[in-house]
Protein backbone atom coordinates (compact mmCIF):
# COMPACT_ATOMS: atom_id res chain seq x y z
CA UNK A 1 0.00 0.00 0.00
CA UNK A 2 2.80 2.36 0.90
CA UNK A 3 4.51 1.49 -2.38
CA UNK A 4 1.28 2.26 -4.27
CA UNK A 5 0.84 5.55 -2.43
CA UNK A 6 4.45 6.55 -3.15
CA UNK A 7 4.02 5.73 -6.81
CA UNK A 8 0.85 7.87 -7.07
CA UNK A 9 2.56 10.70 -5.18
CA UNK A 10 5.54 10.75 -7.51
CA UNK A 11 3.29 10.43 -10.55
CA UNK A 12 1.39 13.52 -9.32
CA UNK A 13 4.66 15.43 -8.80
CA UNK A 14 5.87 14.52 -12.30
CA UNK A 15 2.60 15.73 -13.82
CA UNK A 16 2.99 19.09 -12.07
CA UNK A 17 6.59 19.38 -13.27
CA UNK A 18 5.44 18.53 -16.78
CA UNK A 19 2.74 21.25 -16.74
CA UNK A 20 5.18 23.83 -15.39
CA UNK A 21 7.72 22.83 -18.02
CA UNK A 22 5.16 23.16 -20.82
CA UNK A 23 4.03 26.55 -19.58
CA UNK A 24 7.61 27.67 -19.24
CA UNK A 25 8.37 26.52 -22.78
CA UNK A 26 5.24 28.25 -24.07
CA UNK A 27 6.24 31.49 -22.37
CA UNK A 28 9.76 31.13 -23.73
CA UNK A 29 8.41 30.60 -27.26
CA UNK A 30 6.16 33.62 -26.91
CA UNK A 31 9.04 35.73 -25.57
CA UNK A 32 11.24 34.60 -28.45
CA UNK A 33 8.45 35.40 -30.91
CA UNK A 34 8.06 38.90 -29.49
CA UNK A 35 11.83 39.37 -29.35
CA UNK A 36 12.16 38.32 -32.98
CA UNK A 37 9.71 40.97 -34.19
CA UNK A 38 11.47 43.47 -36.43
CA UNK A 39 9.58 46.73 -36.65
CA UNK A 40 9.75 48.62 -39.90
CA UNK A 41 11.28 51.99 -38.97
CA UNK A 42 10.24 55.23 -40.69
CA UNK A 43 12.56 56.12 -43.57
CA UNK A 44 11.03 59.33 -44.95
CA UNK A 45 10.26 61.09 -41.65
CA UNK A 46 11.95 64.48 -41.77
CA UNK A 47 11.72 64.43 -45.57
CA UNK A 48 8.18 63.73 -46.71
CA UNK A 49 6.70 64.83 -43.39
CA UNK A 50 7.98 66.26 -40.07
CA UNK A 51 10.21 63.89 -38.12
CA UNK A 52 9.46 65.27 -34.66
CA UNK A 53 6.20 64.14 -33.01
CA UNK A 54 5.15 67.63 -31.94
CA UNK A 55 5.82 69.12 -35.36
CA UNK A 56 4.08 66.23 -37.11
CA UNK A 57 0.99 66.54 -34.93
CA UNK A 58 0.85 70.30 -35.51
CA UNK A 59 1.09 69.72 -39.26
CA UNK A 60 -1.73 67.17 -39.14
CA UNK A 61 -3.92 69.55 -37.14
CA UNK A 62 -3.39 72.19 -39.81
CA UNK A 63 -4.09 69.80 -42.68
CA UNK A 64 -7.28 68.39 -41.18
CA UNK A 65 -8.58 71.85 -40.35
CA UNK A 66 -8.61 72.64 -44.09
CA UNK A 67 -9.76 69.19 -45.22
CA UNK A 68 -13.05 68.54 -46.98
CA UNK A 69 -15.57 67.65 -44.23
CA UNK A 70 -16.91 64.12 -43.89
CA UNK A 71 -19.59 63.67 -46.52
CA UNK A 72 -21.47 60.63 -45.20
CA UNK A 73 -21.92 58.27 -42.26
CA UNK A 74 -19.43 55.65 -41.12
CA UNK A 75 -19.78 53.17 -43.98
CA UNK A 76 -16.69 54.31 -45.85
CA UNK A 77 -15.16 51.11 -47.19
CA UNK A 78 -12.08 52.52 -48.89
CA UNK A 79 -10.25 55.73 -49.63
CA UNK A 80 -7.75 56.66 -52.31
CA UNK A 81 -5.07 58.97 -50.94
CA UNK A 82 -1.84 60.47 -52.37
CA UNK A 83 1.60 59.76 -50.97
CA UNK A 84 3.85 62.72 -51.76
CA UNK A 85 5.43 65.12 -49.29
CA UNK A 86 2.84 66.66 -47.01
CA UNK A 87 3.61 70.18 -48.24
CA UNK A 88 2.33 69.06 -51.64
CA UNK A 89 -0.24 66.28 -51.17
CA UNK A 90 -1.03 66.60 -47.47
CA UNK A 91 -4.22 68.66 -47.92
CA UNK A 92 -5.70 66.07 -50.29
CA UNK A 93 -4.65 63.15 -48.08
CA UNK A 94 -6.32 64.83 -45.11
CA UNK A 95 -9.53 65.14 -47.15
CA UNK A 96 -9.41 61.39 -47.85
CA UNK A 97 -8.87 60.40 -44.23
CA UNK A 98 -11.41 62.98 -43.06
CA UNK A 99 -14.13 60.84 -44.67
CA UNK A 100 -13.53 58.21 -41.98
CA UNK A 101 -15.63 58.19 -38.83
CA UNK A 102 -12.97 58.74 -36.13
CA UNK A 103 -14.84 56.56 -33.64
CA UNK A 104 -15.61 53.62 -35.91
CA UNK A 105 -13.98 50.37 -34.81
CA UNK A 106 -12.19 48.76 -37.72
CA UNK A 107 -10.86 45.24 -37.30
CA UNK A 108 -8.12 45.68 -39.87
CA UNK A 109 -6.96 48.48 -42.14
CA UNK A 110 -5.44 47.24 -45.40
CA UNK A 111 -2.88 49.80 -46.58
CA UNK A 112 -2.03 49.08 -50.21
CA UNK A 113 0.52 50.74 -52.45
CA UNK A 114 2.42 50.00 -55.64
CA UNK A 115 6.18 49.54 -55.38
CA UNK A 116 8.46 52.37 -56.50
CA UNK A 117 11.65 50.32 -56.11
CA UNK A 118 11.28 46.64 -56.89
CA UNK A 119 9.44 44.42 -59.36
CA UNK A 120 8.28 40.82 -59.10
CA UNK A 121 5.12 38.98 -60.04
CA UNK A 122 3.14 39.36 -56.85
CA UNK A 123 2.80 41.47 -53.72
CA UNK A 124 4.71 41.66 -50.46
CA UNK A 125 2.98 41.75 -47.07
CA UNK A 126 4.98 42.89 -44.06
CA UNK A 127 4.66 40.12 -41.45
CA UNK A 128 7.90 40.49 -39.51
CA UNK A 129 6.75 43.04 -36.97
CA UNK A 130 4.98 46.38 -36.83
CA UNK A 131 5.36 49.75 -38.54
CA UNK A 132 6.67 52.79 -36.69
CA UNK A 133 6.20 56.52 -37.25
CA UNK A 134 7.22 59.52 -35.11
CA UNK A 135 3.75 59.23 -33.51
CA UNK A 136 4.42 55.68 -32.29
CA UNK A 137 3.86 52.08 -33.30
CA UNK A 138 1.18 51.05 -35.79
CA UNK A 139 0.45 47.41 -35.06
CA UNK A 140 0.39 44.94 -37.93
CA UNK A 141 -2.33 42.28 -37.99
CA UNK A 142 0.24 39.50 -38.06
CA UNK A 143 -2.37 36.75 -37.99
CA UNK A 144 -4.11 38.01 -41.12
CA UNK A 145 -0.80 38.83 -42.80
CA UNK A 146 0.51 35.30 -42.27
CA UNK A 147 -2.78 33.76 -43.34
CA UNK A 148 -2.76 35.67 -46.63
CA UNK A 149 0.84 34.71 -47.35
CA UNK A 150 0.34 31.05 -46.47
CA UNK A 151 -2.84 30.61 -48.51
CA UNK A 152 -2.05 32.64 -51.64
CA UNK A 153 0.87 32.24 -54.03
CA UNK A 154 0.62 35.90 -55.06
CA UNK A 155 1.65 37.05 -51.57
CA UNK A 156 5.06 36.77 -50.00
CA UNK A 157 7.37 38.82 -47.80
CA UNK A 158 10.31 40.61 -49.37
CA UNK A 159 12.26 43.15 -47.37
CA UNK A 160 13.23 45.13 -50.48
CA UNK A 161 9.55 45.88 -51.10
CA UNK A 162 9.16 47.58 -47.71
CA UNK A 163 12.54 48.84 -46.52
CA UNK A 164 12.54 52.11 -48.47
CA UNK A 165 8.99 52.22 -49.86
CA UNK A 166 7.30 55.49 -48.87
CA UNK A 167 3.82 54.94 -50.31
CA UNK A 168 2.56 53.12 -47.22
CA UNK A 169 4.55 54.98 -44.60
CA UNK A 170 3.21 58.45 -45.43
CA UNK A 171 -0.39 57.26 -44.96
CA UNK A 172 0.10 56.04 -41.41
CA UNK A 173 0.36 59.36 -39.50
CA UNK A 174 -3.01 60.37 -41.01
CA UNK A 175 -4.45 57.09 -39.78
CA UNK A 176 -2.91 57.55 -36.33
CA UNK A 177 -4.33 61.05 -36.08
CA UNK A 178 -7.89 60.44 -37.26
CA UNK A 179 -8.80 57.08 -35.69
CA UNK A 180 -9.65 57.18 -32.00
CA UNK A 181 -10.17 53.41 -31.71
CA UNK A 182 -7.67 50.54 -31.72
CA UNK A 183 -6.88 48.97 -35.08
CA UNK A 184 -4.25 46.92 -36.85
CA UNK A 185 -2.97 47.17 -40.39
CA UNK A 186 -1.98 44.80 -43.16
CA UNK A 187 0.73 46.56 -45.23
CA UNK A 188 0.62 45.39 -48.87
CA UNK A 189 3.10 46.47 -51.56
CA UNK A 190 2.10 45.40 -55.07
CA UNK A 191 5.22 44.78 -57.15
CA UNK A 192 3.70 43.50 -60.40
CA UNK A 193 2.23 45.12 -63.49
CA UNK A 194 0.64 41.89 -64.66
CA UNK A 195 -3.13 42.42 -64.80
CA UNK A 196 -3.86 38.75 -64.18
CA UNK A 197 -1.72 38.78 -61.06
CA UNK A 198 -3.42 41.96 -59.86
CA UNK A 199 -6.75 40.19 -60.34
CA UNK A 200 -5.52 37.28 -58.19
CA UNK A 201 -4.44 39.74 -55.50
CA UNK A 202 -7.93 41.26 -55.60
CA UNK A 203 -9.58 37.84 -55.33
CA UNK A 204 -7.50 37.02 -52.25
CA UNK A 205 -8.38 40.33 -50.57
CA UNK A 206 -12.06 40.41 -51.57
CA UNK A 207 -13.32 38.42 -48.52
CA UNK A 208 -11.87 41.17 -46.31
CA UNK A 209 -13.69 43.98 -48.12
CA UNK A 210 -16.41 44.42 -45.51
CA UNK A 211 -17.78 47.18 -43.32
CA UNK A 212 -15.63 45.87 -40.49
CA UNK A 213 -12.42 46.66 -42.39
CA UNK A 214 -11.00 49.68 -44.22
CA UNK A 215 -8.92 49.79 -47.40
CA UNK A 216 -6.45 52.66 -47.92
CA UNK A 217 -5.17 52.84 -51.50
CA UNK A 218 -2.02 54.91 -51.91
CA UNK A 219 -1.37 56.66 -55.23
CA UNK A 220 -0.46 59.95 -56.84
CA UNK A 221 -1.96 60.83 -60.22
CA UNK A 222 -0.26 62.51 -63.21
CA UNK A 223 3.49 62.98 -63.11
CA UNK A 224 5.25 66.02 -64.55
CA UNK A 225 2.93 67.64 -67.13
CA UNK A 226 2.18 71.36 -67.00
CA UNK A 227 -0.47 72.52 -64.53
CA UNK A 228 -3.42 72.81 -66.94
CA UNK A 229 -2.61 69.50 -68.64
CA UNK A 230 -2.49 67.82 -65.23
CA UNK A 231 -5.92 69.14 -64.29
CA UNK A 232 -7.42 67.68 -67.48
CA UNK A 233 -5.70 64.31 -67.44
CA UNK A 234 -6.28 63.82 -63.70
CA UNK A 235 -10.00 64.50 -64.12
CA UNK A 236 -10.18 61.98 -66.95
CA UNK A 237 -8.44 59.37 -64.80
CA UNK A 238 -10.61 60.10 -61.76
CA UNK A 239 -13.79 60.00 -63.85
CA UNK A 240 -12.77 56.55 -65.08
CA UNK A 241 -12.18 55.33 -61.52
CA UNK A 242 -15.55 56.65 -60.41
CA UNK A 243 -17.26 54.42 -62.98
CA UNK A 244 -16.06 51.44 -60.94
CA UNK A 245 -15.33 49.58 -64.19
CA UNK A 246 -11.75 48.25 -64.42
CA UNK A 247 -11.74 48.18 -68.22
CA UNK A 248 -12.86 51.80 -68.37
CA UNK A 249 -9.99 52.71 -66.07
CA UNK A 250 -7.41 50.80 -68.15
CA UNK A 251 -8.81 52.22 -71.38
CA UNK A 252 -8.51 55.76 -70.05
CA UNK A 253 -4.88 55.20 -69.09
CA UNK A 254 -4.18 54.04 -72.64
CA UNK A 255 -5.99 57.06 -74.11
CA UNK A 256 -4.03 59.43 -71.85
CA UNK A 257 -0.81 57.87 -73.09
CA UNK A 258 -1.87 58.14 -76.74
CA UNK A 259 -2.50 61.87 -76.37
CA UNK A 260 1.27 62.35 -76.00
CA UNK A 261 0.84 65.09 -73.42
CA UNK A 262 4.22 66.84 -72.97
CA UNK A 263 6.24 65.51 -70.02
CA UNK A 264 3.47 63.11 -68.89
CA UNK A 265 5.39 60.15 -67.45
CA UNK A 266 2.32 58.40 -66.04
CA UNK A 267 -1.35 59.17 -65.45
CA UNK A 268 -1.30 57.44 -62.06
CA UNK A 269 1.70 55.82 -60.41
CA UNK A 270 -0.28 53.41 -58.21
CA UNK A 271 -2.51 52.14 -61.00
CA UNK A 272 -2.09 48.50 -59.96
CA UNK A 273 -3.30 49.29 -56.43
CA UNK A 274 -6.33 51.17 -57.75
CA UNK A 275 -6.99 48.38 -60.24
CA UNK A 276 -6.92 45.81 -57.43
CA UNK A 277 -9.54 47.82 -55.56
CA UNK A 278 -11.69 48.10 -58.69
CA UNK A 279 -11.45 44.35 -59.29
CA UNK A 280 -12.58 43.82 -55.69
CA UNK A 281 -15.64 46.05 -56.09
CA UNK A 282 -16.65 45.45 -59.73
CA UNK A 283 -19.26 42.77 -59.00
CA UNK A 284 -20.92 44.77 -56.23
CA UNK A 285 -23.58 47.14 -57.65
CA UNK A 286 -24.01 48.86 -54.28
CA UNK A 287 -20.49 50.28 -54.27
CA UNK A 288 -20.03 53.94 -55.21
CA UNK A 289 -16.80 55.85 -55.88
CA UNK A 290 -17.04 59.55 -55.05
CA UNK A 291 -14.43 62.29 -55.75
CA UNK A 292 -13.69 64.29 -52.62
CA UNK A 293 -10.80 66.67 -53.33
CA UNK A 294 -8.19 67.51 -55.96
CA UNK A 295 -4.99 69.52 -56.09
CA UNK A 296 -1.62 69.20 -57.73
CA UNK A 297 1.85 70.22 -56.66
CA UNK A 298 1.46 73.52 -58.48
CA UNK A 299 -1.07 74.54 -55.82
CA UNK A 300 1.46 74.25 -52.98
CA UNK A 301 2.13 77.63 -51.42
CA UNK A 302 5.75 78.81 -51.79
CA UNK A 303 6.69 75.58 -53.62
CA UNK A 304 4.29 75.31 -56.54
CA UNK A 305 6.13 75.03 -59.87
CA UNK A 306 3.35 74.95 -62.45
CA UNK A 307 5.60 73.87 -65.32
CA UNK A 308 6.06 70.32 -63.97
CA UNK A 309 3.48 69.06 -61.49
CA UNK A 310 2.20 65.90 -59.84
CA UNK A 311 -1.54 65.40 -59.39
CA UNK A 312 -3.32 64.33 -56.20
CA UNK A 313 -6.90 63.05 -55.99
CA UNK A 314 -8.98 62.08 -52.99
CA UNK A 315 -11.67 59.51 -53.72
CA UNK A 316 -13.90 57.72 -51.21
CA UNK A 317 -15.73 54.43 -51.69
CA UNK A 318 -19.12 54.03 -50.03
CA UNK A 319 -21.63 51.26 -49.58
CA UNK A 320 -25.17 51.59 -50.86
CA UNK A 321 -27.08 54.72 -49.91
CA UNK A 322 -24.16 56.19 -48.00
CA UNK A 323 -22.96 57.71 -51.28
CA UNK A 324 -23.06 61.46 -50.63
CA UNK A 325 -23.30 62.15 -54.36
CA UNK A 326 -26.79 60.67 -54.22
CA UNK A 327 -28.05 62.60 -51.24
CA UNK A 328 -30.30 65.59 -51.70
CA UNK A 329 -28.15 68.19 -50.02
CA UNK A 330 -27.69 70.25 -53.19
CA UNK A 331 -31.34 70.81 -54.02
CA UNK A 332 -33.50 69.26 -51.32
CA UNK A 333 -36.36 71.10 -49.69
CA UNK A 334 -36.48 68.94 -46.58
CA UNK A 335 -35.47 70.75 -43.39
CA UNK A 336 -35.34 74.10 -45.23
CA UNK A 337 -37.92 75.38 -42.76
CA UNK A 338 -36.09 73.98 -39.74
CA UNK A 339 -36.77 76.03 -36.64
CA UNK A 340 -35.12 75.82 -33.26
CA UNK A 341 -36.80 76.86 -30.05
CA UNK A 342 -34.91 78.69 -27.33
CA UNK A 343 -34.85 75.40 -25.45
CA UNK A 344 -33.34 73.61 -28.49
CA UNK A 345 -30.63 76.25 -28.83
CA UNK A 346 -29.82 76.10 -25.13
CA UNK A 347 -29.57 72.31 -25.31
CA UNK A 348 -27.21 72.41 -28.30
CA UNK A 349 -25.00 74.95 -26.53
CA UNK A 350 -25.03 72.72 -23.45
CA UNK A 351 -24.01 69.71 -25.54
CA UNK A 352 -21.24 71.73 -27.16
CA UNK A 353 -19.97 73.07 -23.83
CA UNK A 354 -19.97 69.63 -22.16
CA UNK A 355 -18.20 68.15 -25.17
CA UNK A 356 -15.58 70.90 -25.12
CA UNK A 357 -14.95 70.60 -21.40
CA UNK A 358 -14.72 66.81 -21.32
CA UNK A 359 -12.66 66.44 -24.48
CA UNK A 360 -10.07 69.02 -23.47
CA UNK A 361 -9.79 67.62 -19.94
CA UNK A 362 -10.03 63.87 -20.65
CA UNK A 363 -9.68 63.36 -24.41
CA UNK A 364 -13.13 61.70 -24.50
CA UNK A 365 -16.37 62.81 -26.15
CA UNK A 366 -19.36 62.43 -23.81
CA UNK A 367 -22.26 60.20 -24.80
CA UNK A 368 -25.52 62.07 -25.38
CA UNK A 369 -28.79 60.22 -24.70
CA UNK A 370 -30.86 60.98 -27.77
CA UNK A 371 -34.12 59.91 -26.13
CA UNK A 372 -33.93 63.13 -24.14
CA UNK A 373 -33.62 65.33 -27.23
CA UNK A 374 -36.25 67.03 -29.37
CA UNK A 375 -36.83 65.94 -32.96
CA UNK A 376 -35.29 69.20 -34.20
CA UNK A 377 -31.99 68.45 -32.48
CA UNK A 378 -31.99 64.95 -33.96
CA UNK A 379 -32.67 66.24 -37.48
CA UNK A 380 -29.86 65.51 -39.94
CA UNK A 381 -28.31 68.77 -41.06
CA UNK A 382 -25.01 70.63 -41.14
CA UNK A 383 -23.55 73.06 -38.63
CA UNK A 384 -20.50 75.17 -37.84
CA UNK A 385 -19.15 75.70 -34.36
CA UNK A 386 -17.16 78.87 -33.69
CA UNK A 387 -15.14 79.56 -30.56
CA UNK A 388 -14.37 83.12 -29.45
CA UNK A 389 -12.28 84.63 -26.67
CA UNK A 390 -12.94 88.31 -25.91
CA UNK A 391 -14.77 88.66 -29.20
CA UNK A 392 -11.89 87.27 -31.27
CA UNK A 393 -12.11 84.04 -33.22
CA UNK A 394 -10.39 81.08 -31.55
CA UNK A 395 -11.52 78.31 -33.90
CA UNK A 396 -14.22 77.61 -36.48
CA UNK A 397 -14.94 74.40 -38.37
CA UNK A 398 -18.16 73.03 -39.84
CA UNK A 399 -19.77 70.19 -41.77
CA UNK A 400 -22.48 70.33 -44.46
CA UNK A 401 -23.42 66.66 -44.13
CA UNK A 402 -27.13 65.90 -44.37
CA UNK A 403 -26.63 62.37 -43.03
CA UNK A 404 -25.62 63.06 -39.43
CA UNK A 405 -27.94 64.18 -36.59
CA UNK A 406 -27.47 67.82 -35.64
CA UNK A 407 -26.36 67.16 -32.07
CA UNK A 408 -23.63 64.79 -33.30
CA UNK A 409 -22.42 67.33 -35.86
CA UNK A 410 -22.23 69.91 -33.06
CA UNK A 411 -20.15 67.53 -30.94
CA UNK A 412 -17.76 66.70 -33.76
CA UNK A 413 -17.35 70.32 -34.88
CA UNK A 414 -16.80 71.46 -31.29
CA UNK A 415 -13.85 69.09 -31.00
CA UNK A 416 -12.54 70.03 -34.44
CA UNK A 417 -12.80 73.77 -33.78
CA UNK A 418 -10.97 73.36 -30.48
CA UNK A 419 -8.17 71.10 -31.71
CA UNK A 420 -7.96 71.05 -35.52
CA UNK A 421 -8.20 74.63 -36.74
CA UNK A 422 -4.63 75.12 -38.00
CA UNK A 423 -4.89 78.90 -37.53
CA UNK A 424 -4.82 78.46 -33.77
CA UNK A 425 -3.06 76.35 -31.18
CA UNK A 426 -5.31 73.67 -29.67
CA UNK A 427 -7.51 74.86 -26.83
CA UNK A 428 -6.11 74.13 -23.37
CA UNK A 429 -7.87 73.70 -20.03
CA UNK A 430 -6.95 77.24 -18.96
CA UNK A 431 -8.84 78.61 -21.98
CA UNK A 432 -12.15 76.93 -21.23
CA UNK A 433 -13.61 79.56 -18.91
CA UNK A 434 -12.80 82.34 -21.42
CA UNK A 435 -14.41 80.73 -24.46
CA UNK A 436 -17.78 81.76 -25.86
CA UNK A 437 -19.38 79.16 -28.14
CA UNK A 438 -21.33 80.14 -31.24
CA UNK A 439 -23.31 77.59 -33.28
CA UNK A 440 -24.50 78.11 -36.85
CA UNK A 441 -27.11 75.53 -37.87
CA UNK A 442 -27.25 75.30 -41.66
CA UNK A 443 -30.21 74.86 -43.98
CA UNK A 444 -29.68 72.56 -46.97
CA UNK A 445 -27.63 73.87 -49.88
CA UNK A 446 -29.63 75.38 -52.75
CA UNK A 447 -28.16 75.50 -56.26
CA UNK A 448 -28.40 78.94 -57.86
CA UNK A 449 -28.00 80.04 -61.47
CA UNK A 450 -27.31 83.74 -60.86
CA UNK A 451 -25.50 85.69 -58.17
CA UNK A 452 -28.56 87.96 -58.12
CA UNK A 453 -30.14 85.24 -55.97
CA UNK A 454 -27.60 85.88 -53.20
CA UNK A 455 -28.78 88.16 -50.43
CA UNK A 456 -25.72 89.41 -48.47
CA UNK A 457 -26.01 88.93 -44.73
CA UNK A 458 -28.74 86.34 -45.17
CA UNK A 459 -27.09 83.78 -47.41
CA UNK A 460 -23.90 81.85 -46.97
CA UNK A 461 -22.11 80.85 -50.16
CA UNK A 462 -20.75 77.44 -51.15
CA UNK A 463 -18.59 77.20 -54.28
CA UNK A 464 -17.74 73.94 -56.03
CA UNK A 465 -15.50 73.49 -59.05
CA UNK A 466 -14.57 69.88 -59.73
CA UNK A 467 -13.32 68.48 -56.44
CA UNK A 468 -12.50 71.91 -55.01
CA UNK A 469 -14.90 73.63 -52.66
CA UNK A 470 -15.06 76.66 -50.41
CA UNK A 471 -17.60 78.36 -48.19
CA UNK A 472 -18.29 81.50 -46.19
CA UNK A 473 -20.97 81.66 -43.50
CA UNK A 474 -23.65 84.36 -43.93
CA UNK A 475 -22.21 86.46 -41.10
CA UNK A 476 -18.80 86.72 -42.84
CA UNK A 477 -20.15 89.18 -45.39
CA UNK A 478 -21.60 91.36 -42.65
CA UNK A 479 -18.50 91.22 -40.45
CA UNK A 480 -16.06 92.10 -43.24
CA UNK A 481 -18.09 94.74 -45.02
CA UNK A 482 -17.35 93.13 -48.41
CA UNK A 483 -19.64 93.73 -51.35
CA UNK A 484 -21.02 90.70 -53.22
CA UNK A 485 -18.14 90.39 -55.69
CA UNK A 486 -15.58 90.62 -52.89
CA UNK A 487 -17.54 87.97 -50.98
CA UNK A 488 -17.42 85.63 -53.98
CA UNK A 489 -13.85 86.48 -54.95
CA UNK A 490 -12.42 85.86 -51.48
CA UNK A 491 -14.33 82.60 -51.18
CA UNK A 492 -13.17 81.40 -54.60
CA UNK A 493 -9.53 82.37 -54.07
CA UNK A 494 -8.98 81.96 -50.34
CA UNK A 495 -11.27 79.01 -49.61
CA UNK A 496 -11.74 77.01 -52.82
CA UNK A 497 -8.30 77.79 -54.26
CA UNK A 498 -9.66 78.40 -57.78
CA UNK A 499 -8.60 82.03 -58.23
CA UNK A 500 -10.40 85.32 -57.68
CA UNK A 501 -12.67 84.88 -60.72
CA UNK A 502 -13.01 81.11 -60.32
CA UNK A 503 -16.58 81.45 -59.09
CA UNK A 504 -17.70 82.63 -62.52
CA UNK A 505 -17.60 79.13 -64.03
CA UNK A 506 -18.13 77.16 -60.80
CA UNK A 507 -21.26 75.69 -59.25
CA UNK A 508 -22.77 78.12 -56.75
CA UNK A 509 -24.98 77.24 -53.80
CA UNK A 510 -26.56 79.30 -51.07
CA UNK A 511 -27.70 78.37 -47.60
CA UNK A 512 -28.97 80.09 -44.51
CA UNK A 513 -27.89 79.73 -40.92
CA UNK A 514 -29.58 79.88 -37.53
CA UNK A 515 -26.87 81.54 -35.44
CA UNK A 516 -26.84 81.64 -31.63
CA UNK A 517 -24.18 81.83 -28.94
CA UNK A 518 -23.66 81.37 -25.22
CA UNK A 519 -23.40 85.07 -24.43
CA UNK A 520 -26.66 85.77 -26.29
CA UNK A 521 -28.52 83.00 -24.46
CA UNK A 522 -27.48 84.07 -20.97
Amino acid sequence: MNTGKNFLFWLFIMQIISVISCRSQSNTDQTMQNTNLINRKPVVAGQFYPGRPDELKAELIRLFADAVPRQATNDVLAIISPHAGYVFSGPVSASSFNQIDPRKKYNTVFVIGSSHRTMFDGASIYNKGHYETPLGIVKVDLETANLLINKNDVFTYRSDAHDYEHSLEVQLPFLQYILETDYKIVPVVIATQNRNTVKKIAEALKPYFTKENLFVISTDFSHYPEYEDAVKVDKATADAIVTGIPEEFLSTLRKNEQKRIPNLATSICGWTSVLALMYITEVNPGIKYVPVDYKNSGDAKHYGDKSRVVGYYSIAVYAGNDNPAENKSANQAENSDLTLSAKDKQKLLEISRNTLEQYIRTGKIPVVKDNELSDNIKTCCGAFVSLHINGKLRGCIGNFSQDIPLYKVVQEMTVSSATRDYRFAPVEADDLSKIDIEISVLTPLKRIESIDEIEPGRHGIYIRKGARTGTFLPQVGTQTGWDLEDFLGHCARDKAGIGWDGWKDAELFTYEAIVFSEHEMK
